[in-house]
């Protein structure tokens, strides 16, 4: 039989303690750092108040539908394009148009742009990195018009 003698120093309760301890402080500095992070990159707020803004819901969706537009958006070449079309399927023109253009996790980014109109649409310039964005349309004088587009930029990011 080979006799048994312990090397280095001895592991007390003070040293399970002190790993316990220093074990969780990791665990909790890594949530607490992770909470920050995604707090203060989204907000999560679309309203300030959801109750408010559902109260009129049903009467804004009834009067969309009744306008019968529909929107498609594209970027490409360092524009944004949108076409709306009415009911009949012909373009709608003569409208002041706006974009709200940001990433759809953060609002740190948004950028209001005023819609010029073209042929068959409505165009701005925007320079936008890869990756995804979301934009809000709006219509000065029709308030009940409101559209979101997806847009992908591609690109490595």
């Amino acid at each position: 039989m080979t006799d048994y003698t312990p090397r280095g120093r001895p592991l007390t309760g003070r040293k399970v303690l002190l790993m316990a301890v220093g074990a969780f402080a990791v665990v909790i500095g890594a949530n607490i750092a992770l909470v920050v992070a995604a707090t203060g990159s989204f907000p999560g707020l679309i309203v300030k108040n959801s109750y408010v803004a559902s109260q009129g819901w049903d009467a804004r969706t009834k009067a969309l539908r009744a306008l019968g537009w529909s929107t498609a958006a594209g970027y490409g070449d360092g524009r944004l394009r949108v076409e709306v079309t009415g009911a009949d399927g012909a373009p709608v023109e003569a409208l002041e148009m706006t974009a709200v253009v940001g990433r759809p996790a953060r609002d740190l980014a948004d950028r209001t742009v005023p819609l010029a109109p073209v042929a068959g649409g409505y165009e701005a310039e925007i320079a936008l990195a890869p990756g995804n964005w979301l934009a809000r349309l709006s219509v000065a004088g029709a308030p009940d018009f409101a559209a979101t587009a997806r847009l992908h930029v591609p690109g490595v990011q």
